[in-house]
Formats: C-alpha cells, structure tokens, sequence
C-alpha cells in the first residue's frame, strides 16, 4: 500500500535550465498543478533568452548560477534549498509532471532515500537510438562494478530524501551528476527504488543540451575515477595483474637463455621486467591501503548520512510536540 503525501511535508522541484524558453513556462505550470503544495525553484545557467524571466512570470522561484555545467546547478541547489522531498526534473517538457505524486509516494513507501523516474518513450523521436545505446552501454558498466538494477541510469527526472541531498558531495560539473547519484547511494547502502514514467519528445523549438559522444565520454570518464576511488582494490588489483603478465612474458625468453648459457645477454630487457614486477608490488599495495582509507571514507559519509532523519520522520516529531503523555 502507497504512502500518502503528508501536507506537513516540505517539497522542492528543482529545475536546472539553460535557454529553455519555449518550455519553462510549461513545466512550471504542470508542477504547480500537480505537485501544489511544493515550492518550485528555476536555477538559471547563465541563459541568453530569457528563461529566467519567462520562469519568474510562471510563479517559480528563480536564482542564478554563472557556472555553466548541471553538475555546478545541482551542486548550488542541494546546497542552498531545504526541504525534507526533492523532485529532480529537466525544464525541457520532456518529463511527466503527473508522475511526481508516484514518485513522491513511492518515496514514502519505504520510505526511500532516492526515487529514479525511468523512461519509457512515447514516440520514436523522444529517445534518439544514440542516447538509448549510450545509456544502456553506461548503465550496464556501472550495473557490473556497483550492482545497480537501474534500468536508466540518466534520467533527470528522481524523487530525493533531504538526508540524501544534504550528505551528498555533488563533485561533478556536467551531465555526469547523475551517475554520481546513483553511485553514491549504492556505495552507502542507500534504498533507492525506480518507477516508470512517460517520456516525450522536446516541443518545436527547444533543442537538446546533450552531447551523445562528448557527455558519454565524460560519464565513462567519471566511471572509471568512481571505481578508482570506490574499489581502489579491484582498480589496483587490475593494474598489478596487468604488469605482472608483462613484467613474466619479458622474463620468460631471458629465464631461458641464462638457464642455457648462463648469460643475460639483454641487459635493458631484465631491468625492465624487474621495473614492471616493482611497480605491479607498488600497485598492488597501494590498492590494499586506500581500500582501507575508503572503508573509513565510507563510513564517516555514512554516519553524516544518518544524521538526518527519514522522509517522514521528522514530521511525525513534529506532530508529536505539545502532545501530553499517556499513562499506562
């Protein structure tokens, strides 16, 4: 059974937007009228057509961020709004806004710390083949180095705990920010769950932001630092594998000649497989240590991430104050 929106409950849509003129209007309008009880905030990236203004007209709060990049947005957000419910969206009116009670409840249910929007595409022109191959590709890499079920890793479109956004350290710049997200909350165990919700082509006259070969490079870039950073052992392990087999097939034709003639008649050979096998020792140990440092890395974000309540929680206190106790 779904959990119901509590009115006591403060919720956020954050909308990050650049030149979204020809739809800010509309997406703000669509979440006021099914979300009316949220407060919608539009952070302007540096827009040159008047997004900003469009946004204020349409009733959202609207505030300004010169850094260009949704990483830099998200990371201004998170950390100037409080709520206890975030609704993450795109100004872009690809999104459903009559989805965001699913999402908010499903949210409650658990209750859940993060709510991911999967997209299931109302026409052929919504999810270009491109961006559909580059998600699944991402989203499988990520599903076999962090376990995640995500079926659409990118979507822009997720419900969040406060306790969520505020341990969150929001490190990327760009479009990456959302495989940050997802990562994170795995890394610390957070219960995520993921429901799906109509996706739409962008109306006549908004273009896209995205890039499918520079934003996906980014994004498997950032990949790879999070599983350098996150299973230092593995990365490392990996490394030390690799020039370990490099460093024994040098070794192997010289191994022999010595055994024959006693000799080492390539001198430059032996030293650089004696180099390779230091430097696969290095690696490997290197990988051992700051595995453990990412343990405890681990578990200070984990107990900041404890330090807030649940999604509902702290209204329930609330409720619960000026009550006079009950004698048994």
């Amino acid at each position: 059974m779904m959990a119901s929106i509590d009115a006591q409950q403060r919720i956020a849509v954050l909308i990050p937007c650049l030149d979204e003129a020809a739809t800010i209007a509309a997406v703000v309008a669509d979440f006021r009228k099914y979300v009316p009880q949220a407060r919608i905030y539009v952070y302007d990236n540096n827009s040159t057509d008047g997004t900003g203004e469009i946004a204020a007209a349409a009733g959202a709060v609207v505030r300004l961020e010169r850094l260009r990049g949704k990483g830099h947005v998200m990371r201004r957000m998170f950390a100037d709004i409080d709520a206890d419910i975030y609704i993450m969206v795109d100004g872009d009116d690809t999104y459903d806004a009559a989805s965001a009670p699913a999402l908010i409840q499903e949210l409650c249910s658990g209750p859940f710390d993060l709510v991911n929007g999967a997209r299931v595409d109302t026409s052929v022109e919504a999810y270009r083949p491109g961006h559909r191959f580059g998600n699944a590709v991402l989203s499988g890499a990520v599903r076999y180095v962090f376990g995640t079920a995500s079926k659409d890793m990118l979507s822009g479109y997720k419900a969040l705990s406060r306790r969520f956004v505020k341990s969150f350290p929001a490190l990327s710049t760009g479009f990456e920010i959302e495989t940050e997200l997802l990562v994170h909350a795995l890394e610390l165990g957070i219960s995520i769950s993921e429901i799906s919700t109509p996706y739409k082509e962008r109306p006549m006259g908004s273009e896209s932001k995205l890039r499918t070969f520079r934003d996906g490079w980014r994004i498997l870039r950032l990949i790879a630092l999070l599983c350098k950073e996150e299973r230092p052992l593995a990365f490392f392990a990996l490394i030390s594998f690799v020039l370990s087999i490099l460093s024994v097939g040098l070794s192997i034709p010289l191994f022999y000649e010595f055994l024959e003639t006693g000799l080492v008649p390539r001198f430059p050979t032996a030293i650089l497989s004696v180099g390779l096998m230091l430097a696969a020792i290095i690696a490997l140990f290197s990988g051992l240590i700051l595995d453990t440092v990412t343990r405890g890395r681990r578990e200070f974000k984990r107990l900041h991430f404890l330090a807030y309540d649940a999604v509902g929680v702290q209204v329930g206190r609330a409720a619960l104050v000026g009550t006079p106790a009950r004698r048994l």
